[in-house]
Order: C-alpha cells, then structure tokens, then sequence
C-alpha cells in the first residue's frame, strides 16, 4: 500500500518524540542517577543490565500479545498510543525521583527504570534521529535554564517537556496513519520462540555475542 504524504510526516513526527524519550533515558539516566542524585555507579549499571536481561524475556510476551490483539482502532495503534501515555509518566517519575536515602532511593530507581523499559517495548522503533539529536544538543543547557543551581530540578523540567512532546507526537502519528490491512498473523508461542533460538547455532551466536557486548558495556 502507497502511503500518503501526511502518513509519511505523521510517521517520522511519532518517531521524533519516542527518540526523544529514548536519548534522554539512555544518555542521562546514568548521570542524574550517579551524579545528581549520589547513587552508587556499581548499582546503577547493575540495574540497567537487569534491564536489558528482563526486556530479552519480556519482548516475546508482548509481541504476541500485540498480534493476537483485535480492536475497532486495529491491532498495532491502541498498544502505541497507550504505551505512549504510560511511557511519558513513567519518564518523567524516572526523572523526579523524590527525596529518599540509601536503600529507599536504590528501590525507586530499580522499580521506575524496569517499567520504563517494558513500557517503550509497545512503542514503535522506528527511528528518525531527529529526536536523539535534539537531546543530545539542548540537554544540559536547558538543565541548566529551568532550573538554576540545581540539576535535579532542571531534569525533572526537562522530562515533563520531553514527556509532553512525545505523548503530542505519538498522538498525531495514530491519528494520522491508519491500519487497512486485515492480514492474520500467525504468532508462535513464546516457547516455540526460545526452541527456535537455541536451535539455530548461528542465532544463538548473534544472540551471545550481542548480551556480552551489554554485559560489557554496563560492568565497564
């Protein structure tokens, strides 16, 4: 099927504000959590490890839950747009972490970070790279804008902005792009996925190599 133009604009307009939420969490939430908030580095990176290891296990779930869904709005566009919604409060508690200590604090951010990310996992990937550009320019100057001397307070103003532009974004995006196929998915079932894996030798390889590179990557 042709997209219009207006799909095609309403399509990159959704991936703007979702790479908007993804730059700021994966380019800051260390630093805000380390940094501002006096978390220790080991725990953070542990955290966001766990992450990525629950996500490995959490995407199949979702994935067939998304294609047995059947709804007047379609299959894909009530996911996305209350994924959206969900997504943008969770970010902004990411964000505003209240005053807690040691222990109490290490909880807040393990329980907000984890549905953070199961959150995004039913929003659209595409990417536009607009969104991660933006953030990765204007971040800290309007930290330091909104609020002062103090960084806490500039980041919980800079993800209730970031917030609000992606619910706005997502919104134009599923109210301009519509679901006109009728084509049935046929979805395995989340253990026929893991048979599959691990038995293909050149997947499992891929799959390995890329949770070392994470492993790696957030020990370091």
């Amino acid at each position: 099927m042709e997209l219009t133009t207006k799909q095609k604009a309403a399509f990159g307009i959704g991936a703007v504000g979702k790479d908007m939420v993804y730059a700021l969490s994966a380019s800051y939430v260390m630093y805000y959590y380390q940094d501002v908030l006096g978390l220790p580095a080991t725990f953070v990176g542990l955290i966001l490890m766990i992450a990525r290891v629950f996500d490995a296990f959490n995407d199949p779930f979702m994935g067939v839950l998304v294609a047995k869904t059947r709804t007047r709005w379609g299959r894909f566009r009530p996911w996305i747009l209350s994924g959206t919604v969900l997504n943008a409060v969770v970010l902004y508690a990411l964000f505003a972490a209240p005053v807690l200590e040691g222990a109490g604090m290490m909880v807040y951010f393990s329980v907000i970070y984890i549905l953070w990310g199961e959150n995004l996992s039913v929003v659209g990937r595409t990417c536009a790279g607009v969104g991660s550009a933006l953030i990765a320019m204007f971040t800290m100057l309007l930290v330091g804008a909104l609020g002062g001397d103090s960084e806490r307070t500039g980041f919980r103003w800079v993800a209730l902005l970031v917030a609000v532009i992606f619910v706005v974004t997502e919104a134009i995006c599923c109210a301009s792009v519509k679901e006109t196929g009728s084509v049935e998915i046929k979805t395995a079932t989340v253990g026929e996925m893991f048979k599959a894996l691990f038995s293909n030798d050149q997947a499992l390889v891929v799959v390995g190599s890329i949770v070392l590179i994470n492993s790696a990557l957030y020990l370091t």
